[in-house]
């Protein structure tokens, strides 16, 4: 029987006594400029961006063996609350507070919330209430830490896992929204454009994941080549679904309103998901493989990833290309994971990470000004190289940021508690060992 532990429930009682004497009340909630359509359709887009987590669990989910379904859905059911209660008492803050120095926000400017109630709406989402802003981009702190999960699971012991959660999201996740999405952010100032998160989330999840890859080493049953199936591909169907649908709110959502740019965003989102769905199983038949219901769901989240830097930027011709290449270039690196001993369970850096690469270049190729006016350089098919030489320049800062301090953190939570399960825990299965729960028909 494992030692109980008392100290993640002493943080959270500490916690929720700290916020009944910082309710953070409003002194008068400002109402002036604030625009009823814009504000129904973000809280409609927020509810669609959580969706996507629980929409990942399943994804992940129907991927991993039976026993390890439940654990590896749990990882991004965890998110929800964790991330949820951090982004309140520091997250926001961290990520959209005060700059200082471009690099980071200053904790104290929304501690515990503070004043989001009845502050000024959010310069760059004047005709939403703050609150509203928060919370949409709460949803996108939440889904980036799940997505690392699948390059380490059926191995990683749980009580780690939150723990580097947390660290990552402190550390990795909110300067590097900071840095991207804020107007005094470094990289927001040099003018490179992300429009709904490919380097925020995408690129700090793969980066992340190919560390974890490493820093957890392989599965026994990877080492003895005995792999078990996906334990249920409808699960991964059903998650792609999920993913897809609540996408629209990831990437029309980033317009922060309800405008004629919103519907480019959706449509170039539907448009490069089923362009990278098509390419990845042509890709698979032009090698000789079978076209696949794994392979149409796994290319359709690629395409996704790589329009996410790019929707509110692009055409929506331009969005089959970004699909179509992002599928084949990810297919193909993930076919050279698969020859290599590195033992990334799902993927994930071949696909968030290497599809975020590619849909931040293809924004530096393509991003226009007839499309949306924050363009202030076009992109390298317009004849200007401006923009594309300062995408190359954060895509090298961004992976050695995002990888290096992601490896930082797992070696601290590995000090703190043992990142690896043991050889019995994880021949048993994590379901059991971590949870003591199964699938029935495990």
């Amino acid at each position: 029987m494992k030692k109980p532990a008392l100290v993640p429930l002493l943080i959270l009682l500490a916690i929720s006594v700290w916020a009944v004497l910082s309710p953070s009340v409003p002194t008068q909630i400002v109402t002036e400029g604030i625009n009823t359509g814009d504000t129904a359709w973000m809280l409609m887009a927020t509810a669609l961006v959580l969706l996507m987590t629980p929409g990942l669990a399943y994804f992940y989910g129907g991927m991993v063996n039976n026993k390890n379904v439940i654990s590896t859905m749990l990882q991004s059911f965890i998110a929800m609350g964790v991330i949820s209660i951090l982004w309140v008492v520091c997250g926001f803050s961290l990520a959209f507070g005060d700059s200082i120095g471009g690099f980071i926000g200053d904790p104290r400017t929304f501690l515990m919330f503070k004043g989001v109630l009845d502050g000024k709406p959010w310069s760059l989402a004047a005709t939403i209430p703050l609150a509203v802003f928060a919370f949409f981009q709460l949803k996108f702190a939440v889904i980036t830490p799940a997505l690392i999960t699948g390059s380490m699971a059926e191995r990683i012991n749980f009580r780690s896992y939150v723990l580097f959660m947390i660290l990552f999201s402190l550390f990795v996740y909110a300067p590097l929204a900071h840095w991207t999405w804020h107007p005094n952010g470094f990289l927001f100032k040099r003018g490179v454009l992300d429009f709904a998160g490919g380097t925020v989330v995408h690129m700090s999840a793969g980066w992340a994941a190919l560390a974890g890859a490493l820093y957890l080493k392989r599965r026994q049953s990877h080492v003895e080549a005995a792999i078990l199936p996906p334990a249920n591909i409808p699960y991964v169907l059903l998650g792609t679904g999920l993913l897809w649908f609540g996408w629209f709110g990831f990437n029309a959502g980033s317009a922060v309103g309800a405008s004629p740019l919103a519907a480019t965003a959706f449509a170039t989102t539907n448009t490069a998901a089923a362009a990278a769905g098509l390419g990845w199983v042509l890709f698979d038949a032009a090698r000789g493989k079978k076209v696949s219901a794994l392979g149409f769901c796994i290319g359709a989240v690629v395409g996704l990833v790589a329009i996410t830097p790019a929707a509110g930027f692009v055409t929506i011709p331009t969005a089959i290309f970004i699909g179509t290449v992002a599928s084949m270039v990810s297919n193909y690196v993930a076919h050279l994971r698969s020859k290599s001993t590195l033992d990334d369970t799902l993927d994930v850096f071949p696909c968030h990470g290497v599809g975020g690469m590619v849909g931040m270049l293809m924004t530096g190729i393509f991003a226009s000004k007839g499309v949306n006016s924050a363009v202030t350089v076009e992109g390298l098919a317009f004849g200007e190289t401006g923009l594309f030489f300062e995408h190359l320049l954060a895509l090298v800062v961004v992976s050695a940021f995002a990888f290096g301090m992601s490896f930082l953190l797992l070696k601290v939570t590995d000090m703190i508690l043992p990142l690896r399960v043991t050889e019995a825990d994880e021949k048993e299965g994590l379901d059991v060992s971590q949870h003591d729960e199964f699938l029935i028909d495990a």
